[in-house]
């Protein structure tokens, strides 16, 4: 007889989304990344407890850090530390994808954005967006594109 699993009743991998980052961002590439965290942040992020809306990549010193991103600490978090909920936490590259990412930052122009927070065997990742800033008429233009869509579809279930 099979073991039923012991996961909750939400069987999503993925912890929080930055649906902002495609409406701001042309996003032309994606990486994954791990991150560096606490035990508080883990306990936190598996309650969902985690907002990566206004939040950026860094690149400094050869590394890449995810900044703003807030983990709000649950109130049965560890007594003996104090959590800062805010920090920069440090993202888990190989050196050819940093040093690729590097490259399209500083001579290209591109911008890291973070768009999705998911778990994957049991570990956190964050999906990095490598794009560059949309314009007011290329988000006005990609708004019409979704209505039309939208629009041409119902026609179709019509009939």
């Amino acid at each position: 007889m099979a073991k039923k699993s012991r996961q909750s009743k939400d069987n999503s991998a993925t912890i929080a989304l930055n649906k902002k980052a495609r409406h701001d961002y042309a996003i032309n590439e994606t990486l994954e990344a791990g991150l560096v965290l606490m035990g508080w942040e883990v306990k936190s992020l598996r309650d969902k407890r985690v907002n990566i809306t206004d939040t950026y990549v860094m690149l400094q010193k050869g590394e890449a850090w995810l900044v703003a991103a807030n983990i709000t600490p649950l109130q049965t978090a560890s007594t003996h530390i104090k959590p800062e909920p805010m920090r920069a936490r440090k993202l888990l590259l190989h050196r050819q994808e940093l040093s690729k990412l590097i490259g399209f930052v500083e001579r290209k122009g591109f911008t890291l954005v973070p768009l999705s927070l998911y778990w994957k065997r049991g570990r956190a990742k964050l999906q990095i967006g490598l794009g560059k800033g949309k314009k007011l008429h290329d988000k006005r233009a990609d708004l019409k594109e979704l209505d039309w869509q939208r629009d041409k579809e119902r026609l179709f279930k019509r009939g």
